[in-house]
């Protein structure tokens, strides 16, 4: 399977999509999956649409298995389209909505098809159910199994999980994952989620203002994005900018705000100083012992919930923030004004030369 994507399309809004994309499963035999990610706007559906036909490109091609689908219409081309709201039929029930693009074959072929599909899904006991009887988990199911009844080559997912409370949401994405690698079928899906990204991407795309800025294994995009827009896009809590003082056997000194810190030594003297939060520990005094290089006294300005994890940003001569749980808290007794010692490797300050 071998997706090519050269789009460029222009909207009356004056946004403008310019998008190059590649998808082959040839070198692996494994059918890929990957991520468009980046915040609300960035132009993520706007590229699933263009490949899907729903809107025509300016200019461009879109090629998939040697096959021109530029000048194609939907209907012709051989995918599977999952929307972020299951949009499913309501006076059909479950097993009719799943048939619905079964049109033309025969009964044994829709039921096998149908019900194998369901079983794999967990649906089956639904089959006579309507989706106003259903969950939203099992509505997607629903939309997820009529999107592959059909044994498409190519499945594009629009958000798929985003409408789903936390609990179904884990288990959806599970399942999918489990699906996509059972039946081997390549998958774009649109997110901008992280958790979907690391947990179903083999290939990351962060999207920013309708361009594909970087592409890469998902944990190299997160953890090594190559600008800006890419760090705040995969969401590194702090990129502040700093400059080089001195270098010492492969150790770089930066400047950054009224602090100094130090990284590993990259060529450039001006740089985006990017940390992720879950690298910092804050601690009460300073740890003598650590191989952390970095040991910066700050003091606390705010503490914010965020999921699991309490978010506190430390005014340590420039804004750095740490990701930290309930108990370190508790244990350190944070609080806004509190004294504290924020800790990180050298190796955790990834840079990005301006």
């Amino acid at each position: 399977m071998e997706l090519i994507a050269d789009i460029r399309k222009s909207f009356a809004s004056g946004f403008r999509i310019e998008a190059d994309l590649r998808l082959d499963s040839s070198a692996s035999g494994d059918a890929p999956v990957l991520i468009l990610f980046g915040p609300s706007g960035a132009g993520k559906t706007s590229i699933l649409r263009c490949i899907a036909g729903l809107d025509r490109l300016n200019s461009g091609r879109i090629l998939f298995d040697g096959h021109d689908w530029t000048s194609t219409p939907p209907q012709g081309r051989p995918f599977g389209y999952v929307f972020q709201q299951p949009a499913l039929f309501p006076h059909l029930d479950v097993n009719s909505n799943i048939q619905y693009g079964l049109r033309g074959f025969d009964a044994l072929e829709r039921k096998q098809r149908t019900d194998h599909l369901a079983s794999t899904l967990g649906i089956l006991t639904f089959l006579k159910r309507y989706p106003s009887e259903l969950s939203g988990g099992q509505q997607q199911r629903v939309a997820l199994a009529r999107a592959l009844v059909r044994q498409p080559k190519l499945l594009l997912l629009d958000e798929p999980f985003s409408a789903l409370d936390a609990g179904a949401r884990d288990l959806i994405r599970s399942d999918t994952r489990r699906l996509l690698r059972t039946l081997n079928i390549a998958a774009i899906v649109v997110t901008h989620d992280w958790v979907d990204a690391l947990a179903l991407g083999d290939q990351l795309a962060v999207v920013s203002d309708g361009r594909i800025l970087q592409i890469g294994r998902p944990q190299d995009v997160f953890t090594k994005p190559r600008y800006r827009e890419v760090a705040a896009a995969v969401g590194v809590e702090t990129v502040v900018r700093g400059r080089a003082k001195s270098r010492t056997n492969g150790v770089m000194l930066l400047e950054v705000g009224s602090a100094e810190l130090s990284a590993a030594d990259v060529d450039g003297s001006e740089f985006h100083v990017c940390i992720r939060g879950e690298e910092v520990t804050l601690e009460k005094g300073r740890a003598e012992q650590s191989s952390a290089r970095n040991h910066l006294k700050g003091i606390v300005r705010e503490i914010l919930p965020a999921g699991m994890l309490i978010r506190v940003v430390v005014d340590a001569g420039f804004e750095l923030v740490a990701l930290v749980t309930r108990q370190a808290v508790d244990d350190l007794a944070l609080a806004p004004g509190a004294e504290v010692f924020a800790v990180f490797k050298a190796s955790a300050v990834h840079l990005i030369r301006i």
